[in-house]
């Protein structure tokens, strides 16, 4: 039991270290709902500066070690792939999607089929959250492009349970 929990606590740390952004809030919540500060030092998502126009899809990108059934908004190009050796993956992204309906995606059902959001927040320029499916945990940052206008960074940190 005391393994399990280490285990978890280290997966927790490390997706949290990954994304380098912190944030959280009540177990089942969506990203959208918990805007307010949590008391985390806060620390925004890498912004990459490659445009959309500029983005040169990465082959195979969500191959290996990554949920076959994770969902990208419309019109975004997965243009990175960092494998953190064992501890899992990191896709980075850019839309021309805007940051508030790819919020509004990620937060759908239909799309989350399979994945439960367990905390998250979300302010003007970026939202995270964490997630966890039956066999990945892992979270999910996205913020406007301070390089390209009207675009939307997006980075997906999954590890295997």
């Amino acid at each position: 039991m005391k393994h399990l929990r280490l285990r978890a606590f280290l997966v927790g740390a490390l997706v949290a270290a990954a994304l380098t952004a912190c944030g959280g809030g009540a177990a089942g919540e969506k990203a959208g709902d918990h805007a307010s500060e949590t008391g985390a030092p806060e620390v925004e998502a890498v912004d990459q500066g490659v445009c959309r126009a500029d983005a040169t899809a990465a082959p195979d990108a969500a191959a290996g070690n990554f949920p076959a059934q994770w969902a990208f908004p419309p019109r975004t190009t997965v243009y990175h792939r960092e494998d953190r050796q064992g501890t899992g993956v990191i896709l980075t992204a850019v839309s021309e999607t805007p940051f508030q309906d790819i919020l509004d995606f990620l937060n759908q059902d239909e799309v989350r089929a399979g994945f439960k959001i367990t905390s998250g927040e979300t302010e003007d320029d970026d939202a995270e959250a964490n997630w966890t499916s039956a066999d990945y945990t892992g979270r999910w940052t996205i913020r406007k492009s301070d390089a390209c206008p009207g675009e939307t960074v997006l980075q997906v940190f999954a590890a295997p349970k």
